[in-house]
């Protein structure tokens, strides 16, 4: 479009966007107070809500990554748009008419998005058009044959792509579209003689991010003779990213932010299958696995609510068990729970509500079960029990399932039904499951302690620069263990040399500060001297020593001074504690599971836990 944009409609528009309303669509946001706003931020990842929006003041601000702005640099930075196409975005979402002129606010360079938007906005009714013509009763044909009557095809918008090369071409070129934006919309491929539809002879379904644009389309084909993929998606281009969209979230935003539920499926029919009968939460990803943008996405809807819920299905083929496996492999970035519905016969959702109906689609998510569960049972389930090397491959496969379980509360049950499931010994798993957790390449959020290497001290770091407390995580064990460590390096003489030997040989789970702990163990000597602080600095390696020295000057969270050596031995032996009460827990088990007091290993597992509660005791009497 030519010209530029009047200064006094930007002004115009700016006064009249809610700016809560434009970052609902966007966010999940509840009231901090008297015009004040706050979610979770979609610039960062983050646990608690820290992205606060201003909305009479049309300015929001995150105090965890210092992102600021008001509504035009929100819609830039989220959709990647100039700043006059952020204007022009907001001026058509409240029905405003732009005025253009010579001066003002012109459009930089680049890819038009709001053309391109357009475009496939464009196409989209281009598509339901065709469906509704007389070549669109293949299309038609195939919607119904999957209980997809007029009224729910119109509620998703599906269209249909005529088998001609150059149906959808000469329509948008006779709009006003150049081949140049349809090609980087995506609509159009090139040939030698230049461009045709990308898709032809296809059921085609529009995909919209969560204010309702398309942004591209997924289309399966209908005939035999069409030799290209079952479903071919739009490509990568200025407005569609396929790793940060989700099928039918439009639809199901509100649902999702209202019940803290989603349902991720794995088609376009599985979506509409479920609305229909009434699961509006259901969302599916396009021609991609699920992954950490689209974590991040539900994540921003629901909130951090530990009772929020994901529910996946998968197909029960070997490239579902893959899926269900890769979306546990990323699990632990949710706080919300995780499962998985397995519908009967190997059906999936749009096929059970074919056959069954929309009860029992309802049904099946009533019968979840946990990702992690689900995960475990598929990677056993690909081997021979019979044979010791079977036995050998699933428990390699299976125990580091069991390793990465979100709750340790639940990993010693799921070793011991591990350890069911193989007929093997108990402590087998248990080994198997300690040395996937020891595993530098495990994906778990806290792993178990590693073996004390005489190497480097931290030679067990995870790679990368730690910039300090901060990219810690918020955990009541972090919290102990962080604790444990400043108590260390800022009272360690106060607390005396016998007990700070004790705390650097002590499990620490998080990894990073089991970095700290080993510097400081390496550091000992140095204790009680003025510089005890600078030789567990130089024992650091670099990318922790900003850690390091935060825990030194970080104010202990006790008030009187007098009392601060009281509170830091307190610490430390409430960390050393930790580690004995893990292992009463483990002896308490073995005892359980030998059932009769009188069998002599039970009785040497007694004597074994009163020595431990005289240990135990011995810690706090010091």
């Amino acid at each position: 479009m030519a010209g530029r944009i009047r200064a006094s409609d930007v002004e115009e528009v700016k006064r009249r966007t809610n700016l809560g309303d434009l970052v609902g669509d966007y966010v999940t946001l509840k009231n901090a107070g008297i015009d004040s706003m706050k979610g979770l931020c979609p610039f960062h990842d983050e646990r608690s809500p820290s992205f606060h929006v201003r909305p009479a003041l049309g300015y929001y601000h995150c105090f965890g990554c210092g992102e600021s702005g008001d509504a035009f640099t929100f819609l830039q930075r989220m959709d990647h748009l100039t700043f006059a196409e952020s204007v022009e975005r907001l001026a058509a979402r409240i029905h405003y008419g732009l005025t253009y002129e010579e001066g003002g606010y012109a459009r930089e360079e680049g890819p038009n998005r709001a053309r391109l938007l357009a475009a496939n906005q464009a196409a989209a009714a281009f598509y339901v058009g065709q469906l509704a013509g007389e070549e669109g009763t293949a299309g038609r044909t195939f919607l119904e044959q999957r209980g997809f009557d007029a009224a729910a095809i119109e509620r998703f918008g599906v269209g249909y792509a005529p088998r001609g090369w150059n149906g959808l071409t000469d329509y948008l070129k006779s709009q006003g579209y150049t081949p140049a934006e349809l090609t980087q919309a995506g609509l159009v491929s090139e040939g030698q003689r230049g461009v045709y539809d990308r898709f032809r002879g296809r059921v085609v379904w529009p995909i919209r991010d969560t204010s309702g644009q398309t942004l591209g389309f997924g289309a399966r084909k209908l005939y035999e003779d069409d030799s290209g993929p079952k479903y071919l998606n739009t490509p990568e281009s200025p407005v569609y990213h396929k790793s940060q969209v989700l099928y039918g979230l439009d639809l199901a935003k509100k649902a999702i932010s209202r019940g803290k539920r989603a349902v991720v499926v794995e088609g376009y029919t599985d979506v509409m299958a479920c609305h229909l009968a009434g699961i509006d939460t259901a969302v599916a990803t396009c021609g991609t696995a699920f992954g950490k943008d689209h974590i991040s996405i539900l994540r921003r809807i629901m909130g951090d609510d530990s009772a929020a819920e994901v529910v996946f299905t998968f197909d029960p083929d070997e490239a579902g068990q893959k899926a269900a496996l890769r979306a546990f492999s990323e699990e632990k970035r949710f706080t919300a729970q995780t499962y998985v519905a397995v519908a009967p016969e190997g059906f999936d959702p749009a096929d059970l509500r074919l056959h069954r109906g929309d009860e029992a689609v309802r049904e099946l998510f009533t019968r979840k079960q946990p990702l992690f569960e689900f995960a475990l049972r598929q990677a056993v389930a690909r081997f021979d029990l019979n044979s010791v090397e079977g036995r050998v491959s699933a428990l390699r496969t299976a125990a580091p399932i069991v390793a990465e379980i979100k709750d340790p509360s639940l990993r010693p049950g799921y070793a011991r039904e591990l350890a069911r499931m193989l007929g093997v010994e108990l402590a087998e798993v248990q080994q198997a499951v300690r040395t996937a957790e020891r595993d530098p390449r495990s994906t778990r959020e806290l792993p178990p302690e590693p073996p004390r290497s005489s190497g480097a001290p931290g030679a067990a770091a995870p790679p990368g620069p730690v910039l300090g407390l901060s990219a810690l995580r918020n955990s009541a064990t972090t919290r102990l263990e962080r604790d444990a460590l400043m108590a260390m390096l800022q009272q360690g003489d106060a607390v005396g040399l016998e007990l700070v030997h004790q705390a650097v040989t002590a499990q620490v789970f998080e990894p990073n500060l089991r970095v700290v702990r080993d510097a400081l163990g390496a550091a000992l000597p140095a204790l009680g001297t003025p510089s005890w602080v600078d030789q567990v600095v130089a024992a650091t390696p670099e990318s922790h020593q900003g850690l390091v020295r935060e825990l030194a000057v970080v104010p202990m969270p006790e008030r009187r001074a007098d009392q601060l050596a009281v509170y830091a031995k307190d610490v430390i032996v409430s960390l050393l504690d930790r580690d004995l009460v893990g292992l009463k827990q483990e002896l308490l088990a073995r005892m359980q599971r030998i059932g009769d007091s009188s069998d002599p290993s039970s009785r040497r597992l007694q004597e074994q836990l009163v020595a431990l509660e005289a240990a135990r005791r011995g810690l706090r009497d010091e």
